[in-house]
């Protein structure tokens, strides 16, 4: 009888049964790829199991797992710690010392697995304010523990038996994981996720995958400490798909040229950064082949699914792959048949562009609290629409509340915020999920985000704004990198802009300005603060006039995630942002 999976350690059993992959993961170490089968990852995940047990790990005792970098370890880890009936708790990398000590504190982990010397060094910082009994290290670090520890005291199968009781006591309807929202305000809450929830988001997400099962190869980079990588990766599994880890982001592009992958996953800031650097590249070519170039990307701006353009343009878009849109292709490996976006809205143009190139982004829609997926747009069957976060799940229910509210009911939704009951009847009620996001289903079945609920503001006049939508057009221009919407409660909305200084850079070289190229130059030229005041104009035509920006500063700072402008998944942090720049703010509304 075939492996049912209903717990998230029946995953690699599952794979065993139906692919056994020779590339079950793929990780890079001293410069090669090392790579481990899906026998090995079963065996290695009960040696850290039964490691577990001999430290004395119990039923719903709490593991933290952080790594800097997605690897093999991690997911070793992941499975080692569910079978003994204990949950994994994922902690992002890069938050604070203090956010550390709040979250194994509140989550009371009692054991700790980390990558490298800089996660050590914050967790050395606070151990002594927490119940961790030890911490455990992947890379081999002088005077440290390491992971292989637990590993060797695995090795002895005496026992296994235990184990495999602590296995069977399990439900699906067991807490899996604590999940640590990055949140853009406040303390992070504990997402409570059982393995109910988990697997059943990876079984309706199953049938929008158009992959050849057993035989592609996917590649890893978003931060796995996520709900929306953490499910992919799982869903691999269950795909039979084999796993490769990208080194960094910066060596995304190497890594795919590498690895010739069929699917990745990212998160729409990646897609612009891509997106970005391809028109960049395309601007420093001459004459015909920066003609050809241009011709290619506004055809493929003016992308429709299902052929819906006619034939004279699919004969068009024909030429335009081969001649323009295959080194695209070749940039990111060549083989590249899917990409999945979510997280945050995907631009028009980006979906329009790449699905024009024969890369496809499927934009999908979802939270940590619905583990993830809700919606998700599918190639096949005329399930995808442009503007969309696609068709919803099956055995998901999506209902929109009379205020627009997007409301979620289904077995994908969290069992509720660790030890906050309040919060939780906030957001759970009659059996629905408050998401807090506003949308609309079309008459095809198709979910679109109009904004959110705690994203949208009023003006001092009592106008709504909606921030995202602002945003989302003016992040189009390629002289603006990250733009935050601000003015609530104020005459007026405008907007702190981080310019794209590479862009900017390339285009005071070409114009042949007098201008410096230090981050600081640029954004008090005036000749840059004009063309930026172009790019505002632009999009406040497409806004009623209470909407508009009437003004704005620019940030000599790249907003980043170490600076604490963004969260792990990129998005901004509002209320942090805001205060960084309170000058700004200040200057704008009371300069």
């Amino acid at each position: 009888m075939p492996i049912e999976v209903t717990r998230l350690f029946d995953f690699p059993y599952y794979q065993l049964e139906k692919y056994n992959l020779k590339n079950a993961f793929t990780s890079k170490a001293s410069g090669k790829w090392v790579t481990i089968n899906t026998q090995e990852y079963i065996n290695e995940a009960n040696k850290i199991s039964r490691g577990l047990l001999k430290l004395g790990i119990k039923p719903n005792d709490k593991v933290a797992v952080i790594s800097s970098t997605n690897r093999t370890e991690w997911n070793i880890c992941d499975i080692g710690v569910l079978q003994t009936g204990a949950q994994n708790v994922p902690i992002y990398p890069t938050i604070s010392k203090e956010d550390y000590e709040y979250v194994l504190n509140h989550s009371e982990a009692t054991y700790c697995f980390v990558s490298d010397i800089e996660v050590l060094e914050k967790i050395n910082k606070i151990k002594d304010n927490t119940k961790l009994k030890a911490i455990y290290t992947f890379d081999t670090i002088k005077g440290e523990k390491n992971w292989q520890e637990v590993l060797d005291l695995g090795t002895d199968t005496s026992n296994q038996e235990e184990l495999d009781q602590r296995k069977n006591n399990v439900k699906t309807d067991d807490l899996a994981t604590l999940i640590y929202t990055s949140g853009t305000t406040g303390k992070p809450k504990g997402v409570m996720l059982s393995h109910k929830n988990i697997v059943s988001n990876v079984l309706s997400s199953y049938e929008r995958v158009p992959l050849d099962y057993g035989n592609s190869k996917g590649l890893s980079f978003l931060p796995i400490c996520h709900i929306f990588e953490r499910m992919i990766l799982y869903l691999y599994q269950y795909c039979g798909v084999s796993v490769y880890f990208a080194e960094s982001i910066e060596k995304l592009s190497e890594n795919a040229q590498e690895i010739k992958p069929n699917v990745m996953t990212a998160v729409p800031r990646l897609y612009e950064k891509i997106y970005d650097k391809i028109i960049l590249k395309g601007e420093t070519l001459k004459g015909i082949k920066k003609a050809l170039f241009f011709w290619a990307v506004n055809l493929g701006l003016k992308y429709e699914p299902n052929g819906a353009n006619g034939w004279w343009y699919e004969k068009q878009l024909g030429l335009a792959r081969k001649l323009i849109f295959s080194k695209w292709q070749a940039a990111l490996g060549g083989e590249l048949k899917l990409m999945v976006s979510g997280s945050a809205a995907l631009q028009p143009r980006l979906t329009k562009v790449f699905a024009a190139a024969g890369m496809p982004i499927m934009e999908g829609y979802g939270l940590t609290e619905t583990s993830p997926v809700v919606t998700v747009n599918d190639q096949r069957n005329k399930g995808f629409k442009i503007g969309s976060v696609g068709k919803i799940i099956t055995d998901v229910e999506v209902k929109i509340a009379d205020n627009g509210e997007i409301l979620v009911k289904g077995p994908n939704v969290m069992l509720g915020y660790y030890k906050d009951a309040e919060k939780s009847a906030s957001v759970l009620k009659d059996g629905y999920f408050y998401t807090g996001d506003k949308g609309e289903i079309d008459s095809d079945g198709f979910l679109k985000i109009t904004g959110r609920t705690k994203e949208m503001f009023k003006t001092s006049g009592g106008k709504y704004v909606v921030p995202p939508l602002l945003e989302g057009e003016l992040k189009q221009s390629l002289f603006i990198e990250q733009v935050m919407v601000v003015g609530e409660s104020e005459k007026m909305p405008a907007a702190i802009i981080q310019p794209n200084f590479e862009f900017l850079k390339d285009w005071i070289s070409k114009k042949e300005l007098k201008i410096g190229t230090s981050n600081a130059e640029m954004i008090s030229s005036k000749i840059v603060i004009d063309r930026i005041q172009k790019e505002i104009d632009k999009c406040n035509k497409n806004f009623g006039k209470w909407e508009q920006i009437k003004r704005f500063e620019l940030t000599s700072d790249v907003w980043s995630i170490d600076g604490g402008h963004l969260t792990p998944t990129m998005k901004m942090k509002r209320a942090i942002i805001k205060e960084i720049y309170n000058d700004l703010y200040e200057k704008i509304y009371r300069g």
